[in-house]
């Protein structure tokens, strides 16, 4: 009789065991409504880490659960680092399934082209990473060493383009890598039509990051990179505005404006100043910007004007030019109520 009624303790033991497991194990502990929550698992995290960050979300009763339920599986060493979102009334195990797939929280940024390092740097925080951590890493130019080893920093070798954010460590600088790798995959074809251009990389992207901030329509790029080309093989200046505008950033001095005053600053960025190419890239510039400056327009343009909107009339001639210019720039300044230029 006591042997069955220890062997009866013993069931009611093993059950009551079961019972707690299954409950903890693959009923959510919060309510359907309840709102998503963000879990962080760095690299080489433990269970028992794990555990707590979800003990701390109210996910599990006891941290040691979670370590318990994945030794029990093998899943150990399976658990997946990156960041992810806790969405719905989720089991433990449905929990630890999602870290065994890696199912992390996608989430991306997007750099448009021409933009200049610090406003990459405005629009990864606006993705939640540290502008410092994003600065520290683009000011650092040992990544493109082997490709310009004049490079001061990373200005013009973060290729514009849409990546998914990184979920943990140096958030920063593993993007500016991305970006990095990138722009290698992206010039990687372009180096025989480089060199048939008798151009450096360095030179290339210079030019290109001009190309591109001198218009955003995609047909008139070549022509752009068409007089560039032109005035350089006549020794002209490049009399270019976003070089000037570079010039103010580096500054401190660029607040929106481009004044009159202003083209005669005294640095080596200011085309109106100093003959040649900038001594560096203004911006990044995107594939369509290095392939116009790698196969510009065969035409004889030396000068071109903004229509004012968006598109630019261009012109071989200076006496051609100041037509144009006086048509669509003085015209309108005297419209306007304004002494032209």
């Amino acid at each position: 009789m006591r042997l069955l009624l220890r062997a009866l303790l013993l069931l009611a033991l093993v059950l009551a065991v079961r019972l707690f497991w299954v409950i903890e194990t693959r009923s959510p502990r919060l309510p359907a409504n309840a709102p998503p929550q963000t879990l962080v698992v760095p690299p080489g995290a433990s269970a028992s880490s794990i555990g707590r960050q979800l003990h701390d979300r109210g996910l599990v009763r006891h941290p040691l659960l979670f370590r318990a339920l994945v030794l029990v599986r093998g899943q150990g060493s399976s658990l997946k680092a990156g960041q992810y979102e806790l969405d719905g009334p989720l089991s433990l195990e449905q929990i630890a399934d999602l870290l065994v797939r890696g199912q992390v929280l996608r989430s991306d940024v997007t750099f448009p082209e021409g933009k200049v390092i610090e406003e990459m740097a405005d629009l990864a925080e606006a993705k939640g990473i540290p502008t410092a951590e994003f600065l520290a890493a683009a000011r650092d130019p040992s990544l493109v060493r082997d490709l310009d080893p004049l490079a001061g920093d990373l200005e013009g070798y973060l290729f514009p383009d849409t990546y998914d954010l990184p979920g943990t460590g140096n958030r920063g600088a593993v993007l500016v890598e991305r970006m990095v790798e990138r722009f290698r995959e992206v010039t990687l074809p372009l180096r025989a039509d480089i060199a048939a251009q008798r151009l450096t990389l360095r030179e290339l992207v210079t030019l290109a990051s001009v190309v591109e901030r001198e218009t955003a329509r995609p047909e008139e790029r070549p022509r752009i990179a068409a007089v560039f080309h032109n005035r350089l093989v006549r020794g002209m200046p490049l009399q270019t505005d976003p070089t000037v505008i570079y010039a103010l950033r580096k500054a401190g001095r660029w607040d929106g404006n481009i004044r009159k005053k202003d083209l005669d600053l005294d640095s080596p960025y200011n085309t109106y100043r100093r003959p040649g190419l900038p001594p560096g890239p203004i911006a990044s510039p995107g594939r369509e910007a290095l392939l116009a400056v790698l196969h510009p327009a065969a035409t004889k343009d030396l000068y071109f004007v903004s229509r004012n909107d968006g598109s630019h009339h261009f012109s071989e001639t200076l006496t051609e030019h100041e037509r144009a210019v006086d048509r669509y720039q003085r015209s309108r300044s005297r419209r306007a109520g304004n002494a032209p230029s």
